[in-house]
């Protein structure tokens, strides 16, 4: 019998009750068998690659696999995967040729002209999507699709379809440094570039003094367009302030955001917008705008790359550094920069939040402070969470009289 399996091939998968005969014994298999009578090591050979082949879904035999947990992603990597302006090219469609030709049919000697119209090109559509966050997939190029030609019998091409580009809320579109159009609502559209329309067929020209035209046209060529695309961010609250004076840790410290923190200047590359709740499930939006240095508003230091990013906030928190020799002139250097880079930019409203409170000195640098300004200080510690709740408290009075100042229906903001 065994001289018999030996000259059989084993089968790729084993059934259950026949690998329930087997034991594996390092890395060869021993048949469970009340006979003395000795295997082939052909046999015994096959038997163990089919063994090795066979898949199971055991709990015993599967892999352990603990909960792992997914790491924050270091502000190098956010920087390659967050992009806040793009400058493409867009060619619409080009419109499909007319078609001349004229219907022939036994016993119809005279059928006239049957040429159809072209299809028209594919326009491209760029569209906000809240659901992007950024410019990061929008391509260089987009080419869209080309209107089939016009055929005999009075058959029209089939037109391109469109091309959509989705961009993030709060994208800016520009041409030649003129904003066009200003895409802050989901599902709001702006048709960049119209595709051309189709050629027309013979049939087109048809007329009572003309009863066998041999007139076509071609399609149109579709629009070409180059475009800036600028996402400015959209916030209610924007956190501005020097580099390393504790923007991001107090953004962690009142909302679930998560941005990069270290003991450097310039740690936070990019916006991070975090969202504040409240017990009445009312939500208010902070955004953490990278540090700016003085002649920002010259483009230094990507000073216009974050200054951008301020524009749409309702209200200011600027963050003062008190374990700096003079916080106060902080103050005067900011208002200076926004009012430069748009005038009437520092005079939204706003708080003054002096941070790191834990610092030795502190106290005395805080008097200094009021002394000095006529606005609210606020005084907290990001790293300890020392006060914090005065700072969310005032934010909803920020957030409650820019209600009231828009309106009670209508300019409400968007909970972003």
């Amino acid at each position: 019998m065994l001289a018999t399996l030996s000259r059989v091939k084993p089968p790729r998968w084993l059934s259950p009750d026949i690998l329930s005969r087997y034991i594996l014994r390092g890395n060869e298999l021993s048949l469970f068998s009340h006979s003395s009578s000795p295997v082939s090591p052909a046999w015994r050979l096959r038997v163990t690659a089919s063994f090795r082949d066979v898949s199971t879904s055991c709990a015993l035999c599967a892999k352990v696999r603990g909960n792992q947990k997914k790491g924050e992603m270091s502000e190098k990597k956010l920087t390659h995967h967050f992009v806040d302006q793009r400058r493409v090219k867009l060619m619409a469609g080009s419109g499909g040729n007319g078609a001349c030709c004229f219907h022939s049919e036994p016993r119809k000697e005279w059928g006239g002209p049957d040429g159809g119209n072209g299809g028209d090109g594919g326009s491209i559509i760029i569209k906000a999507d809240r659901f992007v966050k950024s410019l990061a997939q929008i391509l260089p190029v987009y080419k869209g699709e080309d209107g089939q030609s016009g055929g005999s019998k009075n058959c029209y091409g089939r037109n391109g379809s469109p091309i959509y580009v989705c961009v993030p809320l709060g994208t800016v579109v520009k041409e030649q440094d003129q904003t066009i159009v200003d895409l802050s609502e989901h599902g709001q559209e702006y048709l960049a570039a119209f595709g051309g329309a189709g050629g027309k067929g013979n049939r087109f020209f048809l007329s009572n003094e003309n009863r066998a035209p041999m007139t076509a046209t071609t399609g149109m060529p579709g629009d070409e367009r180059v475009l800036q695309l600028e996402l400015r961010t959209m916030a209610h609250a924007g956190l501005v302030g020097f580099p390393n004076a504790g923007k991001s840790s107090l953004l962690r410290a009142i909302s679930n955001a998560r941005p990069a923190v270290a003991a450097y200047p310039f740690t936070t590359l990019n916006p991070h917008v975090g969202i504040v709740n409240y017990r009445d499930h009312e939500q208010v939006a902070v955004a953490d705008i990278p540090g700016i240095i003085r002649g920002a508003h010259l483009n230094r230091g990507l000073g216009i790359s974050f200054l951008r990013h301020i524009e749409r906030c309702r209200f200011l928190l600027f963050v003062l550094d008190l374990s700096s020799p003079e916080p106060w002139t902080q103050l005067q250097h900011l208002h200076y920069e926004l009012d430069q880079y748009d005038p009437g930019l520092s005079q939204r409203p706003q708080a003054i939040v002096a941070n790191k409170m834990d610092m030795p000195e502190a106290q005395e640098k805080l008097e200094t402070l009021r002394s000095h300004v006529t606005e609210r200080v606020i005084p907290v510690s990001a790293l300890t969470g020392q006060n914090t709740e005065e700072l969310i408290l005032h934010l909803r009075e920020l957030y409650d009289g820019y209600l009231q100042g828009q309106g009670s229906g209508e300019g409400k903001p968007k909970r972003w």
